[in-house]
């Protein structure tokens, strides 16, 4: 797996960072799946968006590929040989079905618990995600946990989501850490390389949003959790407790 620093060296990454990026501890975290309950809702919208527009795609297929951009699901799921008005028209239809349930999202249990318990503990905590606007305020709504972020990068931050690394460097910059001092959780195979292309030293899965523990930890993981309360309640001896104050 290709690793892309996001600093090329100590002394770059002091010079751009400045010394007390030393002592900064990131806590990063993608959203869907892993702090909201959303991935079967993506799963749903986008199943109805492909059937309308005449594709049977399973729902397991579509499951698969959460995590990705929608350009880079659709060609997943799609293959090659499709217009992009075609595409174009699926994303649309995606989104309208997807933002009916913008009121009804809920967090997975204890995840604002987490958030606040790591913020209590001096980690800066930045969410990274390809939500935006309307919807990733839905998100932050149903989480609750405002006050224990640091910043959140979307997907009007990047030109490259997730697995390019782009994401978590920019998250890790936002964040003012390096790499070896941040700890990034999430539950798709992508977040795991994502992570992991962007040599952040612990990748934490969470099976809350569907992917099973082998196929994190294929992708790099170094831990998988049941989900944000099981985590919460081993930080002790998690990742988490891995990098020093």
């Amino acid at each position: 797996m290709e690793h892309v620093e996001c600093g090329a060296t100590p002394a770059a990454e002091q010079a751009a960072h400045g010394p007390a990026a030393y002592a900064v501890r990131a806590a990063l975290f993608d959203v869907d799946g892993t702090l909201t309950d959303t991935n079967h809702l993506h799963v749903v919208s986008w199943w109805e968006a492909f059937r309308q527009a005449g594709h049977d795609i399973t729902m397991h297929a579509v499951h698969q590929a959460l995590g990705l951009p929608g350009p880079d699901l659709l060609v997943r799921l799609l293959g090659p040989g499709h217009d992009q008005e075609e595409k174009d028209a699926i994303s649309t239809a995606h989104d309208v079905l997807y933002a009916t349930y913008f009121e009804r999202i809920t967090a997975i249990p204890r995840a604002g618990d987490l958030l606040h318990a790591l913020a209590s503990d001096g980690w800066r905590i930045v969410l990274v995600t390809s939500a935006s606007g309307e919807e990733l305020s839905a998100l932050r709504r149903a989480i609750d946990a405002d006050d224990a972020l640091h910043a959140t990068t979307s997907a009007d931050d990047v030109e490259h989501g997730k697995p390019h690394p782009e994401p978590v460097c920019r998250a890790l910059e936002l964040a003012g850490a390096l790499p070896g001092r941040a700890v990034f959780v999430g539950d798709s195979v992508w977040d795991m390389e994502a992570g992991r292309r962007a040599s952040v030293n612990w990748c934490v899965g969470l099976l809350c949003g569907g992917i099973p523990a082998a196929d994190l930890q294929a992708a790099g993981a170094d831990a998988v959790h049941e989900d944000p309360a099981e985590l919460l309640h081993a930080l002790g001896t998690s990742p988490f407790a891995r990098i020093p104050a």
